[in-house]
């Protein structure tokens, strides 16, 4: 098991049912006990539905024993850190056992105080999937919220794509839904919600990128100190994908471009080595130009299929008629966000999306240079 998973460990569970013991000390909580040793072994995800599901079948059946057993935990000393996670998810799944307006906003005000410990995103997800326009009508109240933990959960929670959450169709189908939301909190003061202001518009960028390039251009308008930030992040997908709204929202400019195949000093990549690349960049305009330049890898993968993935390179301004050369070295270490295969990949070079030809290298075995 790796690090991660063992943020809920036997001993953390064995910390929540002291927790729970000791504001119920007549209750028996024999599915915790037995979690202790069933969360052995598992993954995360699952240490959390196992710890849930107990707390299900140990407190009794209603929501409103539920909120009276976590309202009681919250002042207990041993409840806090990652057992949050569960109880969230145990909130969730208790208030949707019925049909109930009051239980299921009782379950969101309780999401509000928990993720102040450590979050409730994943379980707000739950509630959204049934009702979601009630769900975002709370949320966009909490933007107002004293707390930047609880402001965050509505910018973060409503995301179209939020990692490791599931899915909520309905936001998929309506992106403009959550845009009070946002346009609450783009100014935020804590940079906490801002970046996920921004990671929830880039979100949107999958979905319909008119909803996207809307926001920007209103918050452009009415922009503080911290704006081109948020837009420069919200926008990074439109903009490597040279959506023309999206580039001169952040100020790129320059629609006569060309971009030159890269040249790479040797065709073979060590095991573990790096590649250097070099490419040549021209402004064939009339005026200067301020140019996003990336890059972007074909990586082989296991069946053979090349996969590319774009990495930011940096930004250059090109004075009319003028070049620059853009030199970058991307490392083949190993890594464990990446596996690496030997092969043919490709590196290919944009500036404002504009492409250059593909330049193809091989990453020798491992073992051999």
């Amino acid at each position: 098991m790796g690090a991660m998973d063992e943020l809920i460990s036997p001993a953390v569970v064995a910390r929540l049912r002291a927790a729970v013991e000791a504001v119920a000390p007549t209750r028996h909580l024999p599915a915790l006990v037995q979690a202790e040793g069933a969360v052995r072994g598992v993954r995360l995800r699952e240490r959390v539905d196992i710890v849930r599901d107990a707390l299900l079948s140990d407190v009794p059946a209603g929501f409103p024993a539920a909120e009276r057993v976590v309202l009681d935990v919250l002042d207990e000393p041993r409840f806090g850190g990652w057992m949050i996670w569960p109880t969230t998810e145990f909130i969730a799944a208790r208030a949707l056992e019925t049909a109930s307006t009051r239980d299921f906003d009782a379950a969101m005000t309780l999401l509000a105080r928990l993720t102040v410990g450590l979050t409730g995103e994943f379980a707000v997800r739950e509630l959204l999937n049934t009702r979601p326009e009630r769900g975002l009508r709370i949320m966009e109240a909490w933007t107002e919220h004293d707390s930047e933990h609880v402001r965050r959960l509505a910018t973060e929670g409503s995301r179209a794509y939020l990692p490791w959450a599931k899915r909520v169709p309905w936001l998929l189908a309506h992106p403009r839904a959550t845009r009070g939301i946002l346009d609450a909190t783009y100014r935020d003061p804590a940079e906490y919600v801002r970046r996920s202001v921004a990671n929830h518009l880039n979100d949107l960028g999958r979905v319909d990128p008119s909803v996207v390039t809307e926001a920007a251009a209103a918050w452009a308008g009415e922009p503080d100190a911290n704006t081109p930030w948020v837009l420069r992040h919200g926008l990074r997908t439109l903009i490597k994908r040279a959506d023309p709204t999206a580039l001169a929202l952040v100020g790129f400019t320059g629609d006569s471009l060309h971009v030159a195949q890269p040249r790479i000093p040797a065709a073979v990549v060590p095991w573990g080595g790096d590649l250097t690349f070099t490419a040549l960049v021209t402004n064939h305009g009339e005026t200067d130009a301020t140019v996003a330049i990336d890059y972007s890898i074909g990586f082989q993968r296991a069946n053979g299929s090349v996969s590319a993935k774009t990495f930011k390179l940096g930004s250059r301004r090109i004075a009319a008629g003028g070049s620059t050369v853009v030199t970058k070295t991307h490392s083949f270490r190993p890594l464990t966000t990446r596996t690496h295969y030997p092969g043919p990949h490709h590196v290919t070079v944009q500036a404002n999306g504009v492409l250059s030809p593909p330049e193809g290298f091989v990453l020798g075995r491992e073992g051999r240079s």
